[in-house]
């Protein structure tokens, strides 16, 4: 059964940094055979795609919005994958989500994603 779990969330300042952590286990080819997403969600909002890492680590998207601030990157070794978020704004505050099991496609799509974790609430104050 595959299980993904994120963790890092928090409340912190706007300016301050986070880094959130995403773990996977009973993959089907193991964690490191697989993409990973990083997306958030706001109440009545759709589910917003932030980060997408592929499974190797060499190609990484990061949604406009956030880019020169969040990077993601993952360590297979230590089954992880981490998004840094930096200069961080109250319009950051989500729940933010990991997502694995990648059909291909456009990978800002949640649709595209077979597994999900239950996700970390990040807060940025003003």
């Amino acid at each position: 059964q595959v299980q993904v779990v994120e963790s890092g969330g928090g409340l912190v300042q706007a300016g301050g940094s986070l880094r959130l952590s995403c773990t996977a286990s009973g993959l089907q080819f193991g964690f490191g055979g697989h993409a990973i997403a990083w997306f958030r969600q706001t109440p009545g909002k759709e589910r917003e795609g932030v980060a997408f890492i592929n499974s190797g680590g060499y190609d990484t998207y990061i949604t406009d919005s956030v880019k020169g601030r969040f990077t993601i990157s993952r360590d297979n070794a230590e089954k992880k994958v981490i998004l840094s978020m930096n200069s961080l704004a109250p319009e950051d505050s989500a729940m933010y989500y990991c997502a694995v099991g990648f059909l291909g496609g456009a990978w800002k799509s949640a649709d595209l994603y077979q597994y999900w974790g239950k996700g970390t609430q990040v807060t940025v104050s003003s």
